[in-house]
């Protein structure tokens, strides 16, 4: 099971990404665990998990973020805005897992 974390202003606007990434996994036959969750919440939130992406609105927190799972070997990134904006699912879930292979 993959898990991968989506962190962005409140936790709230990913929900339909989230819902359209695991879409895109059981298309793909792959067993994931997508969460949302509020950037603010990341250094309690990011043991145990594969992933962590960020939400466009919180880019700039990404060198703080980056710290924090930095220390747990967790990969980071920023989605992005066309991505986020028209709810890809597919290619959010591919930047996720590109992440992961390094």
């Amino acid at each position: 099971m993959i898990k991968i974390r989506l962190f962005c202003a409140a936790g709230f606007s990913t929900g339909m990404l989230v819902n359209n990434m695991r879409a895109a996994a059981t298309k793909k036959g792959i067993e994931v665990d997508i969460q949302a969750d509020s950037q603010a919440k990341i250094a309690q939130l990011v043991e145990g998990i594969d992933v962590a992406l960020l939400g466009p609105q919180v880019s700039y927190t990404l060198d703080k973020s980056k710290k924090v799972c930095d220390e747990k070997n967790v990969p980071i990134a920023v989605i992005p805005m066309s991505d986020y904006g028209t709810l890809n699912g597919e290619k959010v879930l591919d930047l996720a897992l590109n992440l992961m292979q390094g």
